[in-house]
């Protein structure tokens, strides 16, 4: 036969578990918010500084209306002081019939700088370099014997010899010009050509009567490239 239960004694503690308090739900709140604050932030930056180095790098390669302003005004004066001419025919020049010879220029409606001029015919350069030199002769009348021809002759100063150094040519259909319908023809040339101080440029032409010298129809001038 089984012995009876053991009775609990009364004055014998027993554990007692107190549940700990749970988080407040306006705590939870505020530490969601600052977390999403502070992802925020770093987005922001992020942004602000990509936008940033973008700009910085397009004004780099883009030089500012200052800068661009500039730059025009350097090239317009670097311009402004290179050697040129730009001579302009005389409007009463040689027109005996079968007269050659070189073409005068009106030194009161011409232009020029850092390059004299000599005897009205000849132009002297004072500084050495490459020039662009460039003529336009108009012819109002033809030539039954040859063609209508105009040259730019090189000379060392002004007492060396001469030589040839551009020619051009043009044609009319017939020697004989109508006074109601007057025949032009033009003979143009341009060629940069390294030129020493001191040296001389002229144009001749074979028949000083057969040029039409009205205002724009016939010119010569050159340019330091």
């Amino acid at each position: 036969m089984a012995a009876p239960p053991v009775p609990p004694r009364l004055n014998r503690s027993h554990p007692v578990l107190i549940p700990a308090p749970l988080a407040s739900q306006g705590h939870s709140k505020s530490l969601i918010r600052f977390l999403v604050g502070v992802v925020l932030l770093q987005l922001v930056l992020s942004v602000g500084g990509f936008i940033y180095l973008y700009h910085t790098n397009k004004m780099e390669k883009i030089p500012s209306a200052e800068g661009k302003a500039a730059l025009i005004s350097s090239e317009k004066q670097e311009t402004s002081f290179k050697a040129l001419a730009r001579m302009t025919v005389m409007e009463g020049s040689q027109k005996v019939k079968f007269t050659p010879g070189y073409l005068e220029w009106d030194m009161n409606h011409s232009v020029h700088r850092k390059i004299n001029y000599y005897h009205n015919s000849w132009l002297t350069i004072l500084e050495p370099g490459d020039y662009y030199v460039f003529s336009r002769v108009t012819f109002s009348k033809g030539d039954s014997k040859q063609v209508l021809a105009s040259m730019i002759k090189l000379r060392k100063n002004a007492t060396g010899d001469e030589k040839i150094v551009m020619r051009a040519f043009c044609s009319l259909d017939s020697y004989i010009a109508s006074e109601s319908v007057p025949q032009l023809c033009t003979a143009t040339q341009g060629e940069v050509i390294p030129l020493e101080k001191g040296n001389q440029l002229s144009v001749w032409v074979q028949d000083l009567s057969l040029v039409d010298y009205r205002e724009g129809a016939t010119a010569f001038g050159m340019y330091k490239v």
